[in-house]
């Protein structure tokens, strides 16, 4: 319905000015307004010059009806390649037409030159050389952390442990157990094919309980809590991140390493090495179930030869690597959550990059420790 006391939206020509047509708008423009049909008024202009003038006379209101009129016009003066000049325009009407053509007359950007490969090795140089600073710097305030909680004096809360040790402890017991048995099962098959050619069956036991207890335990389960817990914690501290709510922390005198990084790892060295002679009791188990299935290997038996080939460093060196597993997991996924950007996509490449870094460094230091070992007859 038109609105009461108005003038109605009016459009008319009015005849040339200076070789030009001269189109008149006046009234009311609004949704509520009955409008002329543009078109039809388009029309009745036989001949078009070669520029338009649109004069604003006695607007009595406007609101998006007039862009939209305004909008439209300009796309019948390009069709027709006619001129279009607007007189007296509202405050503001200029501003929001070039708003409006903005996402369909934009030119797209020209990408930059590719650099050279001297500059991009050079670049990436810049960039492993500031991601070792981060690193150091972060590691570095982890530990004057510990040392604050060592002297009683980090603000860490008990409870935000006790649920870090819930999630990556007693949670991550199902997964370990299927993936550690399997595991167990698969090197006795691998095993298995090699010594039956030799009637040496029995020391399928030897290979289980060594292969577990020294690599495949603790590796095995630091790649399960770096996808499980890793990623939980980039995302966890990414998401606080994108929200502010680090940013709170900080306002109100809580130092986010404090209060959100100490517990995350501290329960990770905690239920790590708990994890690692978990997986390696099933790892064995796993083997004992081939042996026995499939080479009448008795459980005695089995036990005894695997007891006799094991030793306490052999058990000592998986829950070490344990422990550097669990540190590595724990500084990368809380290092890259709360490095991470302020919007959902950054999240979801600061977890990617969480996991992806943390198993590159899993094997990494599985080899460099394996190698140290050897070297040191260990």
């Amino acid at each position: 319905m038109a609105d009461a006391g108005r003038v109605q939206a009016q459009l008319a020509w009015a005849g040339l000015e200076e070789g030009a047509a001269r189109l008149r708008l006046s009234g009311s423009w609004t949704l509520a307004a009955d409008k002329p049909d543009l078109p039809a008024v388009w029309r009745s202009l036989t001949d078009k010059p070669a520029q338009l003038v649109l004069q604003v006379e006695a607007l009595d209101a406007w609101d998006s009806s007039l862009l939209a009129l305004l909008r439209r016009l300009q796309r019948l003066a390009d069709e027709q390649g006619v001129a279009l000049v607007c007189r007296d325009l509202p405050e503001g009407v200029e501003r929001l037409l070039q708003m409006a053509a903005l996402p369909s007359g934009q030119v797209a950007d020209e990408l930059p030159p590719r650099p050279d490969p001297v500059t991009r090795v050079g670049l990436l140089a810049l960039q492993v050389q500031d991601a070792v600073v981060n690193a150091c710097t972060f590691g570095g305030e982890v530990i004057l952390a510990l040392g604050r909680l060592l002297q009683g004096r980090a603000r860490m809360r008990s409870g935000d442990f006790w649920a870090a040790l819930q999630q990556c402890g007693p949670g991550a017991l199902p997964i370990v157990a299927l993936i550690a048995t399997l595991v167990g099962l698969i090197l006795a098959f691998v095993g298995a094919a090699q010594l039956q050619a030799f009637g040496a069956q029995l020391y399928i036991a030897n290979m289980v309980a060594i292969g577990m207890t020294r690599e495949m335990g603790a590796l095995m389960t630091a790649v399960i809590m770096a996808g499980r817990t890793g990623a939980a914690y980039a995302a966890e501290l990414g998401s606080m991140q994108a929200n502010e709510e680090i940013d709170a922390l900080k306002t109100f005198g809580f130092p986010p390493l404090e209060f959100l990084v100490l517990p995350r790892l501290l329960a990770l060295l905690v239920s790590m090495p708990l994890l690692c002679v978990f997986a390696d009791a099933l790892g064995i188990l796993g083997g004992f179930v081939i042996g026995s299935g499939l080479f009448d290997i008795s459980a005695p038996l089995y036990l005894n030869q695997s007891l006799e080939m094991l030793s306490l460093t052999d058990f000592l060196l998986g829950v070490f690597k344990s422990l550097v597993f669990a540190v590595l997991i724990g500084l990368i996924g809380c290092h890259y959550g709360l490095a991470c950007g302020r919007n959902a996509q950054a999240v979801g490449q600061a977890t990617t990059r969480a996991v992806v870094s943390i198993i590159v460094a899993l094997v990494v230091s599985d080899a460099l420790i394996t190698l140290i070992c050897t070297q040191l007859g260990i």
